[in-house]
């Protein structure tokens, strides 16, 4: 491939992380468990959106084929979207929300971390800005894991039973391919392998702090780098996606 759809494609793995993951935390809009955390959330979802329309306006430019950002969110099937499949998963109970969350911002935070020396200026500029954000992210969220795990008894059992049911979507977070190596290689992307021993180390300590066992790796699934998904995406695509869909004409 050429660098140009090498670029493409990373971008929107970048931007297809952040938009699904904060389509995900929207669905919590009324039903949080408290005002303030309701209120938190969505500011966590609305960072995400917005990383999200930074990094596919700037795959559209790329790409160099007429579309904007708003034709990669909404016009594209699900065979076409390359999230992890972590951020795709059912926000379940708040436990499983907040577990979610907690392993994909430590791993956005070590990525954007990286990404801040890229070799691509408008890359770095995003990852820079979007850096400020990320820190509250993980911070919001590691905070919750360890007051629920180091909890009552019920909290911390829905923690650790979370932790459990997501442990086996994160090995995918690390994997490399043809793209990421040409990336890295170009200085641009980042060597996503290389963060997985900070990404341990920063989980490690927060379910030490909040009393939680690590699971051990017995499963693990894969697949968003060529398109493969769970069946949950094609039905946060249905209602993301309706609108402009069915009256292609309307302006927001």
């Amino acid at each position: 491939m050429s660098n140009n759809k090498d670029l493409f494609e990373y971008l929107v793995r970048l931007g297809d992380n952040s938009l699904i993951l904060g389509q995900r935390l929207a669905e919590w809009c009324g039903k949080a468990p408290v005002l303030e955390e309701e209120l938190a959330l969505m500011n966590v979802g609305l960072d995400l959106v917005g990383q999200a329309r930074l990094l596919l306006d700037y795959a559209g430019k790329v790409e160099g084929k007429g579309r904007d950002e708003d034709a990669l969110a909404f016009h594209r099937d699900a065979q076409a979207w390359r999230n992890l499949l972590l951020v795709e998963q059912p926000n379940g109970d708040f436990a499983k929300t907040m577990a979610r969350q907690f392993f994909f911002d430590c791993f956005q935070y070590v990525q954007f971390e990286a990404l801040c020396s890229s070799a691509d200026q408008t890359l770095s500029e995003i990852a820079v800005k979007s850096l400020k954000e990320i820190t509250y992210h993980r911070r919001h969220s590691s905070d919750w894991v360890i007051r629920l795990g180091d909890g009552t008894e019920e909290s911390h059992e829905r923690m650790q039973t979370a932790i459990n049911e997501l442990w086996g979507f994160t090995p995918e977070m690390f994997d490399m391919d043809a793209v990421d190596d040409a990336m890295a290689k170009a200085g641009i992307g980042v060597d996503t392998a290389s963060l997985q021993e900070k990404w341990d180390a920063m989980v490690d300590a927060v379910l030490e702090e909040a009393t939680l066992v690590r699971p051990e790796v017995t499963w693990s699934v894969r697949g968003s780098k060529v398109g493969k998904h769970s069946e949950h995406l094609g039905y946060i695509l249905a209602e993301m996606q309706f609108l402009p869909r069915a009256y292609p004409d309307a302006k927001w």
